[in-house]
């Protein structure tokens, strides 16, 4: 089997190419923005930039699978004039391209990493993969609109659409309200959020990196939409004692009323990162477990202290 990695050198797509590469998985082909990006030598390394106008042809030859991570992500504070424009521009339209051109190349299944932002942001019982999507955020409608796009492309073409859906991924490297988070536990700043009784899932990226490869080729996945998680949900005082045995620190965890806290998120302009951190968002994985007889292969707790070792 040979496989195209798109975004082979972001923050899910590294361990990707490397788990895929030292277990001998698959025949690698990866593609990323720019040259410098150093990969072993028997991988083959197509610089592209993901528009919807590029053509894929060098780099779909003889690829029976891609797994596409390449994206404009998610940013808390976007100064585009227009940017359900831009991200539509990006994660669907130029998905979309590279999707048609490798229907037409004869690749059988196309492994789509887009988001839990696709349920929606907040939830009070946990989303499932056959949920009604209520994306609110243009991030969310850009990647809810590719869905849309690739079952109806392999509806028309026959080549699989295999569909995952992540909640915020951590891992060494990881960026956003995680290494927020990670860096004031570090510091041993006091965090006033010993009161919260929130739950959270999240997927560690080696879980996420292991539900890849198995959508890559598992027969049953064909066509299928699969939620992402560590199988165990966390509140917000749990994340951080995770993050604080990980670094070898005592947490500084102090009581607040939660509303307050919230109200105080607001007047400064915060609440979308206090949303993020310290409201509800709890994902079903059973699905997957079901359909592949997948399960997570690290716990919160090894996972985040692989995060932040």
């Amino acid at each position: 089997m040979r496989c195209l990695i798109t975004g082979a050198a972001g923050f899910v797509g590294r361990p990707l190419v490397e788990r895929l590469h030292r277990e001998s998985i698959s025949e690698l082909s990866v593609t990323t923005r720019s040259q410098a990006s150093a990969f072993p030598g028997d991988i083959r390394h197509f610089p592209i930039e993901m528009t919807e106008a590029t053509d894929w042809t060098p780099a779909l030859e003889g690829v029976d699978v891609i797994v596409h991570l390449a994206a404009r992500v998610h940013i808390m504070n976007d100064r585009a004039a227009d940017p359900l424009a831009e991200f539509r521009r990006t994660n669907t339209a130029a998905t979309l391209n590279l999707a048609e051109q490798a229907a037409r190349a004869g690749v059988k299944r196309f492994v789509f990493i887009s988001t839990i932002k696709v349920n929606g942001e907040e939830n009070d019982r946990p989303f499932r993969h056959d949920d009604t999507p209520k994306p609110i955020d243009p991030y969310g409608i850009s990647k809810l609109e590719c869905e849309i796009g690739l079952r109806d492309i392999a509806a028309r073409t026959g080549m699989e659409a295999v569909i995952i859906r992540p909640p915020l991924v951590y891992g060494p490297g990881a960026r956003g309200n995680f290494a927020l988070l990670a860096s004031l536990v570090r510091k041993k700043l006091p965090l006033p959020f010993a009161s919260l009784k929130n739950r959270r899932t999240l997927v560690a990226v080696q879980n996420l990196v292991d539900l890849i490869i198995a959508c890559m080729a598992h027969p049953a996945a064909a066509n299928e939409t699969f939620l992402a998680g560590d199988g165990e949900d966390l509140s917000t005082p749990e994340l951080i004692k995770g993050i604080a045995a990980g670094l070898g620190v005592k947490p500084a965890l102090l009581p607040f009323p939660p509303a307050l806290l919230h109200m105080a998120a607001k007047l400064v302009g915060k609440e979308a990162v206090y949303q993020r951190l310290c409201g509800s968002l709890q994902v079903d994985i059973s699905h997957a477990r079901n359909v592949l007889g997948w399960s997570p292969v690290v716990t919160p707790r090894e996972g985040l202290k692989l995060a932040v070792r």
